[in-house]
């Protein structure tokens, strides 16, 4: 069952896709039917720039338990960096 539920947040970085590298300023996390993976459905991540186009994309498909795999790594890798060392806020 498709939720229709779209979560959407600002983000800052950057995403490699088909034509380079390029700016991410949003990314989409929805629970529907995948494109590619094999399974009826996933936890999809889309990571984009508008401003740029349908090209500056880049979209990952998960299944719900490696969705919580990826959340507890994300969570576990900045634990374990000092405070801030990769925030918007750093100095190069």
């Amino acid at each position: 069952m498709c939720t229709y539920v779209t979560v959407k947040r600002e983000v800052d970085g950057s995403g490699k896709g088909a034509d380079g590298w390029f700016p991410v300023s949003h990314a989409c996390v929805y629970v529907d039917h995948p494109t590619h993976a094999p399974y009826a459905h996933t936890l999809n991540i889309d990571f984009l720039n508008p401003a740029a186009g349908p090209g500056a994309r880049v979209a990952v498909e998960l299944t719900e338990e490696s969705a919580l795999a990826l959340v507890e790594a994300i969570q576990a890798a900045l634990a374990a960096a000092p405070a801030g060392l990769a925030s918007r806020d750093q100095k190069v």
